[in-house]
């Protein structure tokens, strides 16, 4: 069996995350047992959920234990099988971590699923055509729940949510207005993933100059916001948004490092009538083949073109994690392994 490589969370951030937080380890991959599957991954998936797991305090999910491997989202193919439904050469997503290996209990449900990549490449099935495809979706048609005509707005727009909400707007025909951080993710956001605007938060140094910029671009107002960010974002948003308005709580990577996240005017949300709900994709199983359809069609036809920033090796994935919690990743952030 071969050698592993592994990095483990060694300990909890102190406010901010850093390297010294992770530690690299090598281990020898255990005999397979009958019903498991040894998966050799080519790409680890790297996302902001991750972050809030990093810290012992209550969250949506379990902490992320110390001394184990960082959880994380992997696409590879098996290596070895023992188990008829998986041979050698399938080409699988799952959860196998920060690795370069993993051995799946594949008589457990969910644990491994074979994707085929002659139309969506082996990548895409840990973004646009995976669980952050199915969280856009999810938060779109089953909270937002938009009608034709409607404006929808989605802040970290050109991430791995917010790049597959464009192409799932347009598709309902609503109009769909990003919000990310440069000139560079605006450009990409309305040339190549479709948005009919986005605005620079970088732009604006407070919320009452972000909801100038979206009452410009939004002149009838917000009736859908999918939520990413928290903080100042989330406070222009609620300026804007119309009476029954629908707010979709994904993430908020603004309060990721611990600090409380103040909300300026929550009496909006009782003069607007809002409905504002949060949610995990994972709770969700049942919509994913029906979400997983929708969006390989729109890769596979070119109406979702998403783009990657790749770390090489498995040593530059707590660098590459630190920089997507920065924003410096340009749409989904992987690490290929292979």
């Amino acid at each position: 069996m071969p050698t592993n490589h592994q990095i483990l969370l060694d300990n909890r951030p102190e406010g901010e995350a850093t390297v010294s937080n992770f530690k690299q380890v090598t281990s020898e991959t255990p005999a397979l047992a009958d019903g498991q599957v040894l998966v050799r991954h080519h790409f680890l998936s790297l996302d902001p959920y991750m972050r809030g797991r990093m810290n012992d305090s209550k969250s949506y999910a379990a902490s992320q234990p110390l001394g184990e491997v960082m959880i994380g989202g992997t696409v590879g193919e098996v290596a070895e099988s023992k188990h008829p439904k998986f041979k050698a050469g399938d080409k699988v997503v799952g959860m196998g971590g920060w690795q370069e290996y993993s051995v799946v209990d594949a008589n457990q449900p969910g644990a491994l699923r074979k994707v085929d990549t002659t139309h969506v490449p082996l990548s895409h099935y840990l973004g646009a055509v995976g669980m952050p495809g199915v969280t856009a979706w999810y938060g779109l048609v089953k909270i937002i729940n938009p009608k034709a005509g409607d404006t929808v707005v989605v802040s970290a727009a050109t991430g791995a949510v917010g790049s597959a909400f464009a192409a799932l707007a347009k598709a309902r025909g609503c109009r769909a207005v990003g919000i990310a951080g440069g000139p560079d993710k605006c450009k990409y956001a309305v040339e190549e993933l479709g948005f009919d605007a986005c605005i620079d938060y970088k732009l604006h140094k407070d919320a009452y100059s972000l909801a100038k910029a979206l009452k410009a671009e939004c002149p009838n107002g917000i009736d859908g916001y999918f939520e990413n960010v928290g903080g100042m974002v989330l406070d222009a948003v609620l300026l804007r948004m119309n009476t029954f308005g629908r707010i979709a709580v994904c993430g908020m990577i603004a309060g990721y490092d611990g600090q409380p996240l103040p909300l300026a005017n929550p009496a909006l949300i009782l003069v607007n009538r809002l409905k504002i709900e949060g949610f995990i994709v994972s709770e969700h199983m049942e919509v994913w083949p029906e979400a997983l359809t929708e969006l390989g069609t729109l890769v596979g036809t070119g109406k979702l073109r998403p783009r990657e920033t790749v770390a090489q090796g498995l040593a530059a994935a707590p660098e590459a994690f630190l920089g997507l919690l920065k924003g410096k990743n340009f749409g989904k952030q992987l690490v290929k392994l292979i």
